[in-house]
Order: C-alpha cells, then sequence, then structure tokens
C-alpha cells in the first residue's frame, strides 16, 4: 500500500530509526515517544491490525512478539518490566492503519496506560 505510512516506512521510503529486524518484521522508535523506551514492531508485509495477523499468519504474530522480546532485551527494560500494546480500530487507539505493537518501558508504567 503506497499511501500506508508503515509500509512506507518498511520500503525504506521514509526513514526510521531502526532498533531490530527480522526476515518479516522491523522495530523502529517512535516519533512521538510516550515513555523512554518506545518502539513500534510492525510486519514488513500490510495488514490493518494484529488481530489479522494472527488470523492470516499466526507464525508471523509469533515472529512480531518474539521481536518485541529482542528489542525489550536489547533497549534493557527486559528485566525492570514492560509493556506491551496493540492498540485495534479507531476506538482502541490506533492511529495508523498497519499493524504494529508497542513496546514501552524506562519508567514505571501504572494502570490505566498514559
Amino acid at each position: 500500500m503506497t499511501d500506508c505510512l508503515f509500509c512506507r516506512i518498511s520500503a525504506g521510503d521514509i526513514p526510521a530509526d531502526v532498533v531490530a529486524r527480522s526476515d518479516r518484521a522491523l522495530a523502529f522508535r517512535d516519533i512521538q515517544p510516550q515513555a523512554p523506551v518506545h518502539v513500534l514492531v510492525i510486519p514488513v508485509e500490510h495488514f490493518d491490525d494484529v488481530p489479522a495477523v494472527a488470523e492470516a499468519d499466526p507464525a508471523l504474530g509469533a515472529e512480531l512478539l518474539a521481536l518485541a522480546a529482542q528489542v525489550a532485551r536489547q533497549e534493557g527494560v527486559s528485566a525492570s518490566g514492560h509493556r506491551l500494546v496493540a492498540n485495534t480500530g479507531l476506538e482502541g487507539g490506533q492511529s495508523v492503519g498497519h499493524a504494529h505493537i508497542h513496546v514501552l518501558g524506562g519508567r514505571p508504567l501504572g494502570w490505566p496506560p498514559g
């Protein structure tokens, strides 16, 4: 999808601060971080949201989670704690219509998120 922001990032058309990658996923820093560590993990292939990935390609869903775990270790928040968030749909707070998982950490993350 040429009009999808994250598709354009994964294609290299828009620069991003890439922190990790796998064969089918990419992790890069959020440009509006909500925590000291705020990395987005996306599939390179376009899916509208994380449930769509899980339904169409469970192995890719597992790859996204594995890359998120790698990012948490790499960023030093695995042991202290971190949050994985997958917003779905407008009412769920999804602002980009491409599947993505937020990896948040580096400070206490109380409930509700924010």
